[in-house]
């Protein structure tokens, strides 16, 4: 908890600092899919050049769900350019994340995707960290002056540290220090969106 409490700070500070610059242009979000899951997210994003901008969102979820473990949280910074106007149509972007995760109960038979087997998930319990970097695409819409919503697309890769019990709640490791690498989907938003 210490170090989601710093990188929340941080990441205030930062959005702090580069609002004067551009306090015409400075929007607060949330994806409504994460919301879905009843993970709380948050987003801001901040102009900092004539078609650039800076977008930053993080989720958490420190619950359980019906018996399975859903616990995690993550950061997800990304530099946007905007191809026409900046906030309004189509973009790309370069992004960074990282986060925790607690994660058990929540097997697939048979779902093995792009190499990595969440078939795993349903016997056994994973406890680690990420960090990883990606590309995206999206696109938004205006619905009045204040009001709009985008989607965006991410795929990059994330390096993982994890350790792996046998059940959701016992604490006698079956892997300890374990290493995987993921490539694939790194983002899938809806956002509803607020603009200052």
């Amino acid at each position: 908890m210490k170090s989601l409490s710093k990188i929340l700070t941080t990441c205030a500070l930062f959005a702090s600092a580069a609002l004067p610059a551009a306090a015409n242009d400075f929007a607060i979000k949330t994806n409504l899919l994460y919301d879905a899951t009843a993970s709380v997210n948050l987003g801001f994003e901040v102009g900092i050049a004539k078609q650039w901008t800076l977008d930053v969102n993080g989720d958490m979820n420190f619950w359980n769900i019906n018996d399975k473990r859903w616990r995690h949280w993550f950061v997800q910074p990304e530099a946007r350019y905007w191809f026409c106007h900046r906030s309004l149509g189509h973009f790309i972007a370069i992004q960074a994340h990282g986060g925790q995760y607690n994660l058990g109960n929540w097997g697939v038979d048979g779902f093995n995707f792009l190499g990595t087997d969440f078939r795993n998930l349903k016997d056994r319990r994973y406890q680690g960290w990420f960090a990883g970097a990606g590309i995206a695409y999206g696109y938004s819409w205006a619905f009045n002056e204040h009001w709009g919503m985008e989607a965006e697309i991410g795929i990059g890769w994330a390096y993982s540290r994890f350790d792996a019990y046998p059940c959701r709640v016992c604490g006698n490791k079956i892997i300890d220090n374990g290493v995987h690498n993921y490539v694939g989907p790194t983002k899938l938003a809806l956002n509803l969106v607020y603009t200052f």
